[in-house]
């Protein structure tokens, strides 16, 4: 079977991995000539420790990142109020990482490679035509090839779906940006560090040496920010944060090319997630807001389930209809769970992030 993936991103270089694993011809193709990722962290929780393992990467991974087995929890004031471990799925291994988007981002290239997929840089598909039997891809280097099958993982405003899915709804502002920023990291954050509040707001480890802030903060009409100046406007967004250890942190913020920021939106198809032989996976059909962190983790599970179940030979609609059945349920919550937070914390309501991230952790342990 001859896969084409489009997006070269996590969900798809990870498919790549997988679908090589089970003896699939994989060609990935990525817009960006550059294959550029922003330089901030990333969370990546034990379902995905577990995920990386069935890939036959966890070491090479680890070795990238910076490992931690619990999430403490702070009130607005800077006073710690718990201290949530986080259950490990792979005996011998951490429960949880945090690491940089660049170095997984080269772990991730640099397998896909070694596994045997091939990657083309600043290449789109132009069009493609499913016949039923195959698809014939159209490239924008001119070249044309066929494909049993073509996985979207071009991420939340995906081509792929605007093409196969024209009527499905548009991603939806949720009425929150999130701000990321990278620090050295400080001797008294040996794990993720959440702070409760109306401003969510997070520390997170991601090497020996650094780590990155994440806050989330209401946008009201979804304002768009120019570049200059943007260290200013995340320090401000920081200053009715009572805790002492943030404002701290705060006065650091002064790098504009540094600031990461990003308006919050989600979308969820309810129906079938391919077509014909067309599939998509991870932001392109199920793209969360970042409050359980697991954004990244569903689209690495897609890529293993997706592979297992074309893995079992039979036929091409079983096997994409199978993996929906396997994959939505998990999916749903996710996203409707990171969304519920959000409006919590928009409306003033206290979080109780404890629960919710026990609760979170309860859900994601299960096998996939």
């Amino acid at each position: 079977m001859r896969v084409l993936v489009i997006g070269g991103g996590i969900g798809g270089l990870t498919s790549a991995i997988a679908l090589r694993q089970k003896g699939f011809a994989v060609d990935v193709i990525e817009r960006d000539p550059n294959w550029s990722v922003y330089g901030v962290g990333i969370i990546q929780q034990a379902n995905v420790i577990r995920a990386m393992a069935e890939l036959g990467i966890l070491d090479d991974y680890l070795d990238a990142a910076c490992a931690f087995d619990r999430v403490d929890v702070y009130i607005p004031t800077g006073q710690k109020v718990a201290s949530v471990p986080t259950p490990k799925l792979i005996d011998g291994y951490p429960a949880n990482v945090g690491i940089g988007r660049p170095a997984l981002h080269k772990v991730l290239g640099d397998r896909t490679r070694a596994a045997g997929a091939s990657v083309r840089l600043g290449v789109t598909a132009t069009e493609w035509h499913d016949d039923g039997e195959g698809v014939d891809v159209t490239f924008s280097d001119g070249m044309t090839e066929r494909y049993d099958l073509v996985i979207g993982a071009d991420g939340l405003y995906s081509q792929v779906r605007q093409s196969i899915m024209p009527d499905a709804a548009d991603p939806r502002f949720v009425g929150q940006g999130v701000w990321r920023y990278n620090f050295p990291l400080s001797g008294d954050v040996g794990s993720m560090s959440v702070f409760e509040g109306p401003t969510g707001l997070g520390l997170v480890p991601t090497s020996p040496t650094q780590m990155y802030m994440f806050v989330t903060t209401p946008e009201p009409g979804c304002p768009r920010y120019p570049r200059e100046g943007l260290a200013k406007v995340m320090r401000d967004k920081l200053r009715g944060v009572p805790a002492p250890q943030i404002q701290e942190l705060a006065g650091e913020i002064t790098d504009d090319d540094g600031v990461v920021y990003k308006p919050l939106e989600v979308i969820f198809v309810a129906g079938p997630w391919h077509r014909g032989r067309v599939v998509l996976i991870g932001d392109a059909v199920h793209a969360t807001t970042p409050h359980l962190g697991q954004g990244a983790g569903m689209a690495v599970e897609d890529s293993l389930v997706l592979a297992d179940e074309l893995a079992k030979g039979g036929a091409i609609e079983a096997a994409l209809t199978a993996f929906h059945h396997r994959r939505f349920e998990r999916c749903r919550y996710i996203v409707e769970a990171s969304v519920r937070i959000c409006e919590a914390q928009l409306s003033g309501t206290r979080v109780d992030q404890a629960t919710a991230t026990k609760d979170m952790f309860e859900v994601v342990s299960q096998p996939i």
